[in-house]
């Protein structure tokens, strides 16, 4: 795998384009009218390089009897909180990542923008504060992600649920409830941000595609906050992949199948758990493995995502998948076709005949 210096590196060099506002998704297709399965869907070939444009209900007709689809059941929890500095400044914490020794990697943001601190203290509502340590990662003139611990009373979830929000970035206007960023997978808390690429299932589309002969099987991997202005690979997270899933990956492939990932996550999990000819074993644990161009994805066959910003990290996973010509190709069409971005938009699905 490629290492986290060398994608960086690669990320300041590539993936720049220009995101026009209007492309943002600004509400969930439900506040729209619509169904959340109601965005729409580019299908690109690996093998032609064809583009072809329809909708995301269209799914299980674009999927082969033997297919198994694999979705992360990682459920995002209301991260997002007010804290005051010392001088009086309001600010957004989120908490992102839960660590060993019940230690939290944490996010400060004022205006959408990394808000510079010390190491200390920062109340929080409910007479609760947090603590920085130290930088999360050191030598940045900047620090994004604090090494902190968190004080409240009581279980850290039950605080959250009655005082935290869903992290947003400033690209909306409304704060939308947590309900609107839950996949309907989500079993397990942890997420500080949705894995939004299963956000368009419906239960009507799962019992069209069991109905079809495609298996829908679930791993786990909470993933913690993203900022891709800052070109950063992802960082240690935690994930699952039980034993029937590796079980079901397997007869499928064996059967001919194509094994889909919903979202950049399950590649992450899929390919730290899978070997060197592409089988994947069960595990469970911290994944520093980090994809990116060049290496040989071959845990899976297809990759359903969402459209990232320009340099965002997630664009190397993509790329691993696609190929750098078909994901060029992608974006560019997303991008004349007037596809919308972030965790409400559109979705892309990449795929081997």
């Amino acid at each position: 795998m490629m290492s986290a210096a060398t994608l960086a590196r690669t990320l300041s060099d590539s993936y720049e384009f220009d995101l026009p506002a209007g492309l943002i998704a600004e509400a969930p297709p439900e506040e729209r009218g619509a169904g959340r399965a109601d965005v729409r869907l580019l299908v690109a070939d690996r093998g032609s390089q064809d583009i072809v444009h329809r909708g995301f209900e269209d799914l299980p007709g674009l999927l082969e009897p033997g297919d198994v689809v694999v979705v992360n059941t990682s459920a995002t929890i209301p991260a997002a909180l007010d804290a005051i500095a010392d001088d009086g400044t309001v600010c957004d914490l989120h908490l992102s990542t839960h660590l060993p020794g019940d230690l939290w990697t944490v996010e400060l943001r004022r205006d959408g923008e990394p808000y510079r601190q010390s190491p200390g203290r920062l109340a929080l509502p409910g007479a609760a504060h947090v603590h920085l340590h130290a930088p999360y990662v050191r030598g940045r003139a900047q620090p994004r992600l604090w090494l902190a611990s968190v004080h409240v009373n009581g279980p850290v979830d039950e605080y959250l649920a009655e005082h935290g929000r869903p992290i947003s970035y400033g690209r909306t206007g409304t704060r939308w409830g947590i309900e609107r960023y839950q996949t309907i997978f989500a079993t397990e808390p942890g997420s500080a941000e949705m894995p939004s690429a299963g956000r368009a299932f419906s239960h009507e589309i799962v019992t069209r595609l069991v109905s079809r002969g495609v298996a829908v099987v679930p791993v786990v991997l909470h993933t913690g906050v993203s900022s891709p202005e800052f070109d950063e690979p992802p960082f240690e997270e935690p994930y699952l992949v039980p034993a029937s899933t590796a079980r079901a990956i397997k007869a499928g492939r064996e059967g001919g199948g194509r094994v889909i990932a919903v979202g950049t996550t399950v590649v992450r999990a899929l390919q730290t758990v899978a070997d060197d000819s592409g089988v994947v074993h069960p595990g469970s644990g911290w994944t520093n493995v980090v994809v990116g161009p060049g290496d040989r994805v071959a845990a899976v066959d297809g990759l359903l995502t969402g459209w990232h910003e320009p340099r965002a990290s997630h664009l190397m996973i993509v790329e691993a998948v696609a190929g750098r010509a078909l994901l060029a190709r992608s974006y560019r069409a997303a991008l004349e076709h007037r596809y919308l971005w972030h965790e409400f938009g559109d979705l892309h699905l990449i795929l081997r005949r």
